[in-house]
């Protein structure tokens, strides 16, 4: 890559030809501010409009100011970042954009972590100037995603997320000058668009705008209630990045931490999602070998390849985008609704107690289980599997309410029967996570044999699309894996066109799977913080005792008791589900 010379601030500098003011100063450590900007470096999303103007910087030679984050340096570029100029620039034009924003921070679910409030702060803003109308909207409610547009700052940065990393086309810029907002088409609600909840929107929202619908009063109130019997859920991507609420590093395991504050909440339960992770590999891997096993024998109405059907967000999507191939995926219910399924009706049973009586609370790093714990097939005479989906900055702040030190917690352990899991369910929490403690269990069913390495290193990794070949003792399983929805979109385009030659697709919706979940603490476009979440993911697995699903001997003694066989009859039934055909169910108002 070519290199030219140019000063930022009096410093010299050697940058590539091509690369923006913002990136250059960036990378020789001169901070300058932006709001519109946002990059995931991980999966090269990029959104750089160069709208908001926070970022102008003063360049010699040049009459007006430049944004920063738009602008490509050029040989011998003189450049200014904190200029006098520059610095009265960025406080008028904060000063306008907070003209017309309600001043509700005490009670914003972004306050403390806002990036509007955060530049107020940097550039000394004590007061508004500009008194004028203030732009109103009414307030969208979704299943998942509160969206107050009166908080919209036009940063265009959720456009972009749904439209290029996940092509799902759910928002964008509506209306012209002071009416323009980014909504869904026509400015209907979100729950009537193509959104499919994925919540990445909300991580990438710098303001209050997109926030998750916040359910911790009505689990306190659960608590609170003598006749309730509370359990409680976690997924294992959150016990890789809860401590990052608390100060802790990216990427510290918090998972005997997290079991003690769950009790000191006042959960009469702590369960470990990782037990029903355990569980779908029993009832997915057994369906992946049934359509093997028919497949090569011959029978043409088998659906190959098998998708997993783990993600909320990515099942939404595809009911949405391929409703014509609603039975290639597993019809495994997640986790969470596995666990759900068998606390109500296995757990409860065992305690003594109605299934009416016992709240489960989960707690994901996914805003789409809220959704997803409420859809209608997952209930009961109306009584829902999972009463209550939790983020994992929710279970922060219910740690924060409690007055607990998090930090200096002691270590606990899960509660039995439902807490005891293996390296294979933990590994859930990482994209090529599912397909990998599948094959773990797939391959020993399969062959016959005991499977001495069970790290399938070929079906890690972070690249957005992912294919590998495992050697079954001499049959070869092709498979493939993605993460972000427009890679999933590339995959099932040639699943439909009969190219693929996958035996089994594992998709995540988010950048790193669940790591990266739109619940997870904010991480402001950094993507080292996704790897080393996912690198936390695997060391917990290599600490596991077990770390092959089928033989975590609750699993065993669940199937024996309880479930009979995979797939069977019982399990069919609870553990088992069907999609529906949601593109016909997209409303256009107006």
């Amino acid at each position: 890559m070519e290199k030219i010379n140019i000063i930022i601030d009096n410093k010299p500098l050697q940058v590539e030809k091509g690369q923006t003011v913002l990136k250059a100063a960036r990378a020789a450590g001169i901070d300058i501010p932006t709001l519109c900007y946002y990059e995931l470096d991980g999966v090269k999303l990029e959104n750089r409009p160069g709208g908001c103007r926070m970022c102008v910087v003063e360049i010699e030679g040049r009459k007006n100011l430049a944004p920063a984050c738009a602008t490509e340096v050029a040989e011998g570029m003189v450049i200014h970042t904190c200029s006098l100029r520059v610095v009265n620039a960025r406080r008028t034009v904060l000063e306008l954009i907070l003209s017309d924003h309600p001043a509700d921070c005490l009670i914003c679910p972004k306050s403390g972590k806002c990036e509007l409030q955060d530049l107020a702060q940097r550039l000394g803003v004590r007061e508004i100037p500009y008194q004028g109308e203030q732009s109103t909207y009414r307030k969208d409610m979704s299943p998942a995603i509160i969206r107050d547009v009166d908080k919209c700052v036009m940063c265009r940065r959720c456009e972009t997320v749904c439209n290029v990393w996940q092509t799902v086309g759910a928002l964008s810029a509506v209306n012209r000058g002071f009416q323009a907002v980014v909504a869904p088409a026509f400015e209907q609600d979100l729950a009537k668009s193509p959104c499919t909840m994925c919540g990445q929107c909300v991580m990438a929202c710098p303001v209050g705008a997109l926030s998750e619908v916040d359910l911790t009063r009505q689990v306190i109130t659960a608590i609170s209630d003598p006749k309730k019997t509370v359990v409680v859920q976690t997924a294992p991507a959150v016990r890789v990045a809860l401590g990052e609420e608390f100060g802790m590093e990216p990427g510290s395991i918090v998972t005997g931490q997290m079991a003690s504050a769950l009790r000191r909440i006042g959960f009469d339960y702590i369960f470990d999602t990782d037990f029903a992770a355990d569980l779908t590999i029993m009832e997915e891997g057994t369906e992946l070998l049934t359509r093997i096993d028919k497949f090569t024998k011959g029978d043409k109405n088998v659906k190959l390849p098998i998708l997993t059907s783990c993600c909320p967000g990515w099942v939404n999507f595809f009911e949405t985008n391929y409703p014509d191939m609603l039975d290639v995926p597993s019809t495994a219910k997640s986790p969470q609704q596995m666990f759900g399924a068998v606390a109500k009706n296995y757990l409860a049973n065992k305690l003594g107690i109605k299934r009416e009586d016992m709240v489960v609370v989960s707690i994901m790093p996914c805003v789409a289980k809220k959704f997803e714990s409420q859809r209608e097939e997952f209930k009961e005479n109306g009584n829902p599997d999972v009463d209550y989906s939790l983020t994992t900055r929710e279970l922060a702040e219910l740690i924060r309410q409690f007055n607990i030190d998090f930090k200096t917690l002691p270590v606990e352990d899960f509660d039995n029967p439902l807490g005891e899991s293996t390296g294979a369910a933990v590994i859930f929490g990482a994209t090529g996570g599912v397909i990998e403690a599948a094959t773990r269990t797939a391959y020993e069913l399969f062959t016959g044999k005991k499977l001495e390495k069970v790290d399938f290193t070929e079906l890690r990794g972070l690249e957005g699309v992912r294919e590998a070949t495992v050697d079954f003792n001499g049959t070869p399983i092709k498979i493939g894996i993605a993460h972000g929805l427009s890679n999933a979109r590339k995959l099932l385009d040639e699943v439909k066109k009969g190219n693929s030659g996958f035996h089994a697709i594992e998709v995540m919706a988010c950048p790193g799977g669940c790591i990266g979940g739109a619940g997870q603490p904010f991480h402001h476009g950094n993507f080292d913080i996704i790897r080393k979440r996912q690198e936390a993911i695997y060391r917990e697995d290599a600490g596991k005792p077990i770390r092959k699903s089928h033989e975590n001997p609750y699993i065993q003694t669940l199937y024996k008791e309880w479930l009979g066989a995979p797939c069977g009859e019982i399990s069919h039934h609870l553990l088992h589900t069907h999609y529906f055909d949601k593109s016909k169910h997209i409303e256009i108002e107006g």
